[in-house]
């Protein structure tokens, strides 16, 4: 594999970098200048991938964190480095957007590119830590000390390898590889192959990584343990799932198979409305899709909301005869979400069998009897043949969504106020006439084709 010529496509070029580097340094001399003026006791430091050199060309996003000392008060942290971060935004002709994480932070949009200014404490290790941000500082220091030069490529491979099987993002709408992981992994196993010959080959459930043999990995259960260097008491790997580790598993083995550069890019597709319902009518299946607005929340708290609903959407439907093909959920993170329930049962009979006690029971028995005059025995329990109160999909969601019986499901906050206020129930033809962007045949071309991604 010619990974030289990949790089040349992954890697920012010397006027990316310089024009990057530039933009960062005049920021970060803006808030000290304007800190030591107004007599703000804080400094402002590049770090995340920008100042790692670990950025792929085009992704540079630029972390700038505002260290305060660690007697300053929570209150001043919040409102000096808002004031600065805003400035700033303010100063470069940007447009501010105030985000939160363990307190709230500014996002400034300046230039084409997506700036963070993120106060937090200046510590000097995991045990001053006051909140989960500080530790960011001691990361990039890290990964500045332990990161040899010739593997910062190693870490671009990586991490583009990852951004093509779709495995790459920390976040939970992803469950894959934070950027610090990818670098952590490099350090530890030295290039890139070699992080791939590991996955495919020795990694398994709870699989501990410990750099610095702190030797904390049996307190964590996840899927994949790598304590932190830096905080023996953080799991690297925390927001990895299993489905995004198995994947990465399965795809490292067929890449290594057959190494292809096509691994490095995503699979180019044509994908119209047409070719996504052929598929569901081909499939025999009957898909619902519940539809309602999204609440205005962070994106990270809107997707374990819909997982959630979805999971019991799905458990419940089961739970009463409704066998489910497959389940999944989207939104675009502002105006719409919807969750698809795909059916292999949509209608039942309208009675249903329903057990009773075994004949030795004799309490039981009578109160059953009582209840059931026309039970009969099978060997030796005692059943009845009772009316289903519910023998078709869509009455049966309608009633788990009505204001009296949601409680029967466990539903995301936020995701419940906006399904009581309005939702509609559609199937896939009505649902895709109206809805019908790109974005949304792209969910439902990877929910028809799941794993196509993994190989090439």
């Amino acid at each position: 594999m010619d990974y030289e010529m990949i790089l040349k496509e992954i890697k920012p070029n010397t006027n990316e970098k310089e024009k990057v580097e530039s933009l960062a340094k005049s920021m970060i001399d803006f808030i000290n200048y304007t800190s030591e003026k107004e007599n703000i006791p804080t400094k402002a430091l590049l770090v995340g991938s920008v100042a790692k050199n670990t950025w792929l060309s085009g992704r540079a996003d630029i972390d700038i964190f505002l260290h305060f000392p660690l007697d300053t008060s929570i209150e001043d942290l919040k409102k000096h480095g808002l004031k600065l971060g805003y400035a700033c935004i303010k100063k470069m002709k940007g447009t501010p957007e105030e985000r939160y994480a363990s307190h709230p932070y500014v996002t400034g949009h300046i230039e084409g590119y997506s700036v963070d200014f993120v106060p937090c404490y200046s510590i000097e290790n995991s045990q001053e830590l006051k909140s989960a941000v500080d530790r960011t500082i001691l990361h990039t220091h890290y990964i500045q000390s332990n990161l040899r030069s010739e593997q910062i490529n190693q870490v671009l491979l990586l991490k583009k390898f990852m951004e093509g099987v779709e495995t790459y993002g920390s976040e939970f709408k992803v469950g894959g590889f934070a950027g610090y992981l990818c670098e952590l992994l490099i350090i530890e196993y030295g290039d890139f192959k070699s992080v791939l010959e590991a996955a495919s080959s020795q990694w398994k459930k709870g699989f501990v990584i410990d750099l610095e043999n702190h030797g904390t990995g049996n307190n964590f259960s996840e899927p994949l343990v790598v304590i932190d260097p830096v905080d023996p008491n953080r799991n690297v790997a925390a927001a990895l799932n299993i489905q995004k580790m198995s994947e990465f598993m399965a795809a490292s083995r067929n890449y290594l198979q057959e190494p292809k550069k096509e691994y490095f890019f995503n699979i180019p597709r044509t994908i119209t409305k047409d070719t996504i319902l052929k598929r569901f009518h081909e499939r025999g299946t009957r898909p619902i899709i519940i539809s309602f607005k999204a609440p205005d929340i962070p994106a990270d708290a809107i997707y374990p909301q819909l997982k959630k609903t979805e999971t019991s959407l799905k458990t419940k439907m089961e739970q009463n005869g409704f066998k489910v093909l497959r389940s999944g959920y989207w939104t675009n993170e502002d105006t719409k979400a919807f969750i698809i329930i795909e059916f292999d049962v949509w209608n039942l009979p309208h009675c249903e069998t329903h057990l009773g006690p075994r004949i030795w029971d004799a309490n039981h028995q009578k109160k059953f009897l009582e209840k059931y005059a026309s039970a009969w025995l099978d060997g030796n329990q005692w059943v009845v043949e009772i009316e289903r109160k519910h023998n078709n999909v869509p009455d049966f969601i309608n009633y788990l969504l009505k204001k009296e019986n949601i409680h029967h499901l466990k539903i995301g906050k936020h995701l419940k106020e906006e399904i009581l206020n309005q939702y509609e129930m559609k199937d896939i033809d009505d649902f895709l006439s109206e809805n019908n962007s790109q974005k949304i045949l792209e969910f439902f071309h990877q929910y028809l084709n799941p794993g196509k991604h993994l190989r090439r």
